[in-house]
């Protein structure tokens, strides 16, 4: 290794443990903050290397946002399986809104990953299909920044009960801002509601969780909101979030 390289990974070293001392005292002093002032303190913090990620289920993020930081960059996954409402969501939010909808794509089609690893590897693999069409495409996306904004909640599933408002997402080596860890889907009504928020119009055809189509079915009122992903495959993550 050149004396140009230790140096390079030297200053990463710093970097990451800068980073890590800024999201523990982060996480427990905007705790109890409101969405936005959360928000606040992330642009503040890391400017033009922060940005958000929507799975176009609606823009209640994307609102929230760019109402702070207006321009700000949006990561859409465009695995190729969207619903046609999911890609008229997006086109809409692109419209209205004041920020840039970057369109991350899979490094294979459709087709050839059907040519190379047999069709409807979904169904068959599905968290292979979830890693080649989502979870890699999103980590060479994120390397050019510092954090990145995400509209997990702890009500909506066990395994997100301990999200923190602010995180250091490990597996990136970069922080993650959670700034409606908190909210309920009262309060997601609410402010979509107020603030007339674009909503993916199957939002309102039993689907209050939308992912790709071969994987996502409606759910029957009292189930949990986020049964109809995956059902009966054993699988709650498509793991950007593990």
């Amino acid at each position: 290794m050149t004396l140009l390289e230790i140096e390079s990974t030297l200053e990463r070293q710093r970097g990451v443990l800068d980073l890590r001392g800024i999201v523990d005292s982060a996480a427990r002093f905007l705790e109890d903050a409101p969405a936005r002032e959360i928000i606040r303190w992330a642009a503040a913090t890391f400017g033009d290397r922060l940005c958000l990620t929507s799975s176009m289920s609606d823009a209640l993020l994307i609102d929230l946002v760019s109402r702070v930081k207006p321009g700000v960059d949006v990561l859409f996954l465009d695995t190729g399986y969207h619903f046609a409402e999911t890609i008229g969501t997006r086109d809409a939010v692109q419209q209205v809104y004041d920020v840039n909808v970057i369109n991350i794509k899979p490094s294979r089609t459709v087709d050839e990953q059907d040519r190379e690893l047999g069709p409807r590897l979904h169904g068959r693999n599905p968290d292979l299909c979830c890693f080649l069409r989502k979870v890699e495409p999103l980590n060479r996306a994120l390397e050019p920044y510092l954090a990145w904004v995400s509209g997990i909640r702890r009500d909506e599933s066990p395994t997100r009960a301990g999200t923190k408002v602010v995180e250091w997402d490990a597996k990136r080596q970069m922080v993650k801002v959670n700034p409606i860890a908190r909210w309920t889907q009262d309060d997601v009504d609410n402010y979509m509601a107020d603030n007339g928020v674009i909503v993916n119009p199957l939002q309102y055809d039993g689907y209050p969780s939308i992912g790709c189509a071969p994987c996502t079915r409606r759910v029957a009122d009292g189930e949990d909101p986020r049964s109809g992903r995956w059902a009966g495959m054993g699988k709650t993550e498509c793991g950007i979030h593990l």
